[in-house]
This record gives structure tokens, sequence and C-alpha cells, in this order.
């Protein structure tokens, strides 16, 4: 912004995820002072969801910028890169192992990746417990970042507000009217552990483990403590759980019992090894209605505000580019404000002009997985139908390494 060429810039991120915590990092290495604002109270506040694949030419570059990629491939699982494709009858279709020492894509539970990020903070850089509640722009050029609380609370003078606050962005709406939309698709997470059911490792193996019909499928991801996130997931409209008079609160159905029965029917014509998963999992069962921002996603400049993430191109987990693109943004922002730190408006523009590209066809390679997914012809062959997605999120990541020279 133009009075940035006195002082050095503070940059202001709002959300703590791995994309947000990537780019203060990156920011701290090139001695850009950056504050993170998080609404959560610390990082144990809530279930840290399942596992990250960190690819090579994504997760693993922003990774490297932030000097953190040997930690992270000594604490990364490479066996979770195994994959198995199963028919709903239980035939197995694929059973694909990753060679001893293979880091393409090693995995690495949500959770970890964000304490490792948060390790490599200075003291008191991530605000817990703040939550945005609006940004002004005072006459002085700069940005004044109000948090919530009563009148007189908090406020932050930054130069440049990076919105890393996920699906439901507050800083979204200074950029743009886009607003999240229902992807035709909903996921019920579900959790088990091999004490619980001891053919878990037989049946999913070290890696994740899949097995669809037309517009049904049980997704499944090994974790770390060696419990598996389960997606039982289905094409249909939205309100999976109220149609099937199941309550929620947060997500979280009430009645677990009533939710078993309700996937057990939906699943009646599966494997008995397959529908065990759903018998023998916790209590805690969510609704997750899978959402998507309009594919191509873009703003007109506003000086001082930008996006990175899931607030920027929020797309389906069927590209497997959500973390990964998100850590890709930040890693680009952090480097060309180190760039040019007495430019920031020129800074986030070349940052902008790399992301949109990119973030177009992942998303669309996202949405195409999807669409691929739950159709007929996965459900027949899905090994082909997998190879055709990877193919375009290959394709996306050759654009995008071009783009980046």
């Amino acid at each position: 912004m133009a009075d940035t060429t006195s002082t050095a810039p503070h940059v202001l991120v709002v959300g703590a995820g791995p994309g947000g915590l990537t780019l203060a990092r990156v920011l701290q290495r090139h001695d850009i002072a950056v504050t993170v604002l998080e609404r959560e109270t610390d990082i144990a506040t809530r279930d840290q969801g399942g596992t990250l694949d960190m690819q090579r030419d994504g997760g693993q570059v922003a990774l490297d910028a932030a000097g953190l990629l040997e930690e992270f491939l000594r604490i990364s699982r490479p066996e979770g890169q195994d994959m198995r494709m199963l028919a709903l009858d239980g035939t197995v279709l694929l059973d694909e192992r990753a060679a001893p020492g293979e880091t393409f894509n090693p995995e690495i539970d949500r959770g970890d990746l964000r304490t490792l990020l948060l390790g490599s903070l200075g003291p008191g850089t991530v605000r817990w417990g703040a939550r945005l509640d609006h940004v002004e722009h005072p006459d002085d050029g700069r940005l004044d970042a109000v948090l919530d609380g009563e009148p007189g609370s908090d406020r932050i003078t930054a130069d440049l507000v990076v919105g890393a606050d996920g699906a439901r962005s507050r800083v979204r709406p200074l950029l743009s009217d886009a607003t999240p939309s229902y992807a035709g698709v909903t996921f019920v997470e579900l959790r088990v552990t091999p004490s619980a059911f001891p053919g878990l490792d037989d049946l999913v193996g070290r890696g994740s483990m899949s097995a669809r019909a037309t517009g049904r499928a049980l997704i499944c991801q090994r974790l770390a403590d060696s419990s598996a996130r389960v997606y039982a997931g289905f094409r249909r409209e939205r309100g999976w759980a109220a149609a099937h008079g199941l309550d929620s609160t947060g997500g979280v159905l009430d009645d677990p019992a009533a939710a078993r029965a309700v996937l057990l029917d939906a699943f009646g014509d599966a494997a008995p090894e397959l529908r065990e998963l759903i018998v023998r999992c916790d209590d805690r069962i969510i609704d997750r209605p899978l959402e998507m921002l309009p594919v191509g996603h873009r703003w007109e400049p506003v000086p001082g505000i930008t996006l990175i993430g899931d607030a920027a191109h929020l797309m389906s987990p069927f590209s497997g580019q959500g973390a990964n693109s998100a850590m890709l943004d930040a890693a680009d922002l952090a480097g060309e404000i180190a760039a040019t730190p007495d430019d920031l408006d020129a800074a986030v523009a070349r940052y902008e002009a790399t992301m949109f590209p990119r973030a177009e066809a992942n998303a669309a390679a996202a949405a195409q997985g999807l669409e691929r997914f739950f159709s007929a012809a996965a459900a027949a062959d899905p090994v082909a139908a997998a190879a055709e997605v990877a193919a375009a999120v290959a394709a996306a990541a050759e654009g995008d390494r071009a783009r980046r020279g």
C-alpha cells in the first residue's frame, strides 16, 4: 500500500489452518511482522479432522519454503499412500502399496501438520479465541481489523489482511459476493478403532480404501493413531439427516443408534465386512454436506486485502488439492510480499495472477472428480475413473509449474 515505504509492513492473517500458519511461517522467515487470528481457543478446541496427502508439487513445495520439509518427511506416513478399491460386494479391485521410502504424496494427520507449523512460529504469533468482526479503512491508508466483543474492543492495525478463514470466511465479502453452494454430495463421518473392529487392518490396510456403487460410497482413511475415518457418501439433495428424521447439534447427530440404522439400510447390499464399519463406529457421527465456490472464482483488486485456500477457492475433496492449494497459496503470497515489502499491492497482484489459474484448474479437476466418483461408470470401473481424475490433477499441476517457471 502507498504508505508502507517508510515502515516494515504488518500482515494480519485471519485463520490458523494449514494455509494461514504456512503463510505466517514463511513471512517470519523473511522477517516480516505477522499476526494470526484464530477463533478457536486453542489447537485442541475441536476435532482436527482426517489425514492429508502432501503432494510433491503442492504442500511439500510450501513446506520447503517454510524450512520444514525435512521434519515433515520425518513424521509423515509414506505407508498412508497405500490405496485399496473394492466393489460394494467386497471384491478387491485394486490393492496398491507404496514402495519403501516413497515420498511422492506421504500422509500426515491434519492435527499433526498444524502442530508442526505452530511450533515453528514465534511466541504470540497466533491470537487464540480472536474472531474478526469487520475491517475498517482509516484515512492513513492502513487497515483496522476489529474483533468481536464489546464496543471499543480490540482492533489490530495492519497493512495487509489475508483471509485464510475457510468456507465461511469473514474476509471474502470484502472482495466478492460469492458464497459456497451445496455440491450435491453429503458425507456422514464416522470413526472406527482397531479395538472396536479387529478386521480394520485387513479391510482398509495402511492407507485409504473406497467401496462404491452408483451414487453411494464408503471411503476410509487410516490415521496415525491407527483409527480410521470413514465417510459414507451419498449423491442426493441437501438435507440427508433431516430427511431421515435425524436431529443434529453442530453437525453431530444426536442419536447415533438411529443414524447407524439409517446408514445400514442405505448400505444394505454391501459386504458384511463393509457394514461392520458402520456397526462398530464411535457414537460421534457427523453430517457433512459438501460445499464449493464457483469454479474460476475471482475478484477485482481491493487494496490491502486478499484470500488464500478455501476462503478463495473452496472445492470438493475429490482431487486432494484443498490443503495443498492453500499451502501453495501461502508460500507464493509470502514470497511475493518478501520480494516487494514496500509495495504490497503489487505483491498481491502477482500472487493473484498465479493463484487464480491454479485454483481454477484444481477446482475444475475436483468438480470432475466428484461427478466421476459417484457415477455409474466409476462404480463399474473405479480404477479407470481414478486414473482419469489423477490425469486432470497432474495436468493442473503441470500448468502451475509452467506459470511458476
